[in-house]
């Protein structure tokens, strides 16, 4: 088994355009890590870079205890699936598994074995006789991770594999990738630009952006603990709602201002801006849609009522999303279905203060959770 390390990683390409900037990243033995971010943000590149399918302009990249930098793809011990199934069309489902085991000049009652084992972790041994055109878009997913399996690789490297699968497959096939990584007990490496995906299934994510890993940490710590703005927007969805507030003090007690609006912040919040300076200064404050309530629900140390004018009610089976205007300003809320408003009223919302969020307006970097 093998853990990959990361070290000072670049990727400039010609014209002088870096995709990934002094990378750092130790990924453990037999974890499921997820990089995420969006489009752009260089996580496809470190994946190929890991594989071998790119080469780095500097740094070093260790798979297990080997240094691969100028080590083949083939001699790595990787496997790795990519958004394509990229399946022989004219080849059984145990021909396709078999494929690279054949070239190998595998023996046969080897081959035999390792793809029975392969489609018996993937619940699939009932399509080894089917053609690719024969199956659903989950089933041949999960043969073209069967195609790797096989192999018994010390790493397994993901590319957005869901990514052509519709909403319902996406949900069963996340499932099933977490109970294959149980199964298999290896390490994971995923790549996806769907944060829904990043939370289910890693048990630790790297958000990137622009090249630079920008937080890695559990699904909980970055939901909860986001290191800066870009995070905090990231991770989430409906995604965390932002706006700008002026840090006053008066009698006192700390407040965030915003239109003709204060906020009265929590002892812990208000000592910590007090302490760094930030009294009379701009913030960000930044709030997440479930920590928006209506009056007659809102937690005891919500701060003030807020009139709110509904834009927009989505209504969905446990929970209602409300798309509102307060004070020029966007904020989605997540109330409950039994909450009965429509687009055009005004109704009165309550800011749950210990469960916001207060960036530095220039760094953008979380000042207080």
């Amino acid at each position: 088994m093998a853990g990959v390390v990361l070290k000072n990683v670049v990727k400039t390409y010609p014209g002088g355009v870096t995709a990934v900037n002094n990378l750092n990243i130790d990924i453990r033995d037999k974890e499921f890590i997820v990089l995420a971010g969006p489009t752009g943000c260089g996580k496809t590149t470190t994946l190929k870079m890991i594989a071998g399918l790119e080469e780095i302009t500097s740094g070093e990249i260790f798979i297990g205890d080997k240094l691969c930098n100028d080590v083949a793809p083939k001699d790595r011990n990787i496997a790795m699936v990519f958004q394509n199934c990229a399946l022989y069309p004219d080849m059984t489902v145990f021909d396709n598994m078999a494929f690279g085991l054949k070239l190998r000049k595998t023996p046969k009652e080897e081959i035999k074995k390792r793809v029975h084992d392969a489609a018996r972790i993937l619940s699939i041994e009932h399509l080894l006789d089917k053609e690719p055109e024969a199956l659903s878009g989950c089933q041949r997913q999960r043969v073209a991770l069967g195609r790797v399996i096989v192999h018994e690789p010390k790493v397994f490297l993901m590319d957005e594999p869901l990514s052509t699968l519709d909403a319902d497959l996406r949900v069963q096939m996340r499932a099933d990738l977490s109970r294959l990584h149980q199964k298999l007990n290896i390490t994971f490496i995923y790549v996806t630009g769907n944060q829904t995906e990043a939370l289910a299934m890693g048990t630790r994510i790297a958000v990137m952006k622009d090249g630079i890993i920008q937080q890695v940490g559990t699904p909980q710590k970055l939901y909860h603990e986001p290191v800066n703005q870009f995070v905090a927007g990231f991770i989430g969805s409906p995604q965390m709602n932002f706006a700008g507030a002026a840090v006053v003090k008066e009698n006192g007690k700390i407040f965030l201002e915003f239109g003709e609006y204060k906020l009265l912040l929590p002892s812990g919040k208000a000592e910590i801006l007090e302490k760094l300076g930030y009294i009379g200064k701009e913030i960000v404050f930044g709030i997440r849609p479930e920590d928006i309530h209506n009056e007659s629900t809102g937690p005891e140390n919500g701060s003030g009522v807020l009139n709110a004018s509904v834009e927009a009610a989505e209504r969905l089976d446990s929970e209602t999303f409300l798309y509102t205007m307060i004070h020029d300003l966007s904020f989605t809320a997540r109330v409950s279905p039994g909450l009965q408003t429509q687009a055009g009223e005004t109704i009165k919302l309550v800011f749950d203060m210990d469960r916001m969020h207060i960036f530095d307006k220039k760094t953008e970097e979380c000042i207080a959770h």
